[in-house]
């Protein structure tokens, strides 16, 4: 098995120096190696590709195929040197990608997720200020969440109220001003940051209890259990919580309230949407026209505006 793990080794450095950052399939990867490992397999086989895919439990099939592809990239990489290896057919697994359904947050929502984030427990309380600062930061500016955690201390002008977004999705950049309270936020979380732990590991602006960046999936999780905490998610078990709001639903909502807000100021919103996409990073503002098909308020709203209020039906 340490063939295995060094050919993925070798793999990923492959692609980071063709200019992939590669991070979640390289997670990803190791995971199922450990899954090969279980399975006492010395390579890669198309049977357990699929069984190690198709392991996760209420999640759409989109999760299956997108899991799948990403050893299929590796075992057509691998196979050119372990000629055992099978490389997992491309139709094994088909699924067209459905977005989610956008949860917005209400203002009193976002208020209490902020009150539960700060009764997180640490030793030194850094984890509950960090993730208050997390979590008012994507409500107020609508940025990834990827984007919010992967910012360094120097991509974050205080004294402008400027953020440098580099090497997004997409491998875009951009630079997003924020509001002076917003400002004012983080001006504050990073003096406390500095004070509570003043030897970090890292450059990151937002950071853990242990000095670190914020790993994406461990700031998946907890807000998922915060949001189970407050009602927005339903336990399903003792290991397992109910699907619900996730942390890209604060970007939905800033995209949305704005939107809203055009609207209701009687604002050209098709002048508009550019300016929102270039905000928020999206290559094509289609992406942007998504939200106004997705939230039933705006559809409404933008009917009104093309053909006049409809009469309300009897009741």
């Amino acid at each position: 098995m340490s063939a295995l793990r060094d050919a993925l080794a070798q793999y990923v450095a492959l692609r980071r120096a063709l200019g992939t950052q590669l991070q979640e399939p390289a997670m990803t990867l190791v995971h199922f190696l450990e899954f090969l490992e279980r399975e006492g397999a010395e390579f890669i086989t198309s049977e357990l590709a699929l069984r190690w895919a198709m392991e996760p439990k209420l999640v759409q099939r989109a999760t299956w195929a997108r899991r799948l592809g990403m050893v299929r990239r590796f075992a057509s990489w691998l196979s050119t040197i372990d000629p055992r290896t099978e490389v997992p057919p491309r139709r094994l697994l088909t699924a067209r990608r459905r977005r989610n359904k956008p949860h917005i947050f209400t203002e009193r929502e976002i208020a209490r997720l902020m009150s539960e984030a700060a009764k997180l427990s640490s030793s030194t309380g850094l984890r509950a200020t960090t993730y208050v600062t997390l979590i008012g930061l994507l409500s107020a500016t609508g940025i990834r969440p990827g984007e919010a955690l992967a910012l360094d201390v120097g991509d974050v002008d205080l004294q402008n109220g400027i953020l440098a977004i580099r090497e997004s999705k997409f491998g875009k950049s951009r630079f997003v001003p924020v509001e002076d309270s917003t400002r004012t936020a983080l001006a504050r979380y990073a003096k406390q940051r500095d004070k509570l732990c003043p030897r970090p590991t890292t450059e990151a602006f937002l950071v853990s209890e242990r000095g670190k960046r914020v790993p994406g999936g461990v700031a998946r999780r907890t807000f998922a259990g915060m949001s189970c905490s407050i009602g927005l998610r339903a336990p399903t078990g003792s290991r397992r919580i109910g699907r619900g709001p996730r942390l890209q639903d604060f970007r939905h909502s800033f995209a949305t309230r704005r939107l809203i807000e055009w609207y209701r100021a009687g604002l050209d919103v098709g002048r508009e949407l550019p300016k929102l996409a270039t905000y928020l990073g999206h290559v094509d503002v289609g992406h942007t026209y998504w939200y106004i098909e997705a939230v039933p308020e705006l559809l409404q709203l933008a009917t009104e505006r093309l053909v006049g209020p409809q009469p309300r039906g009897k009741r």
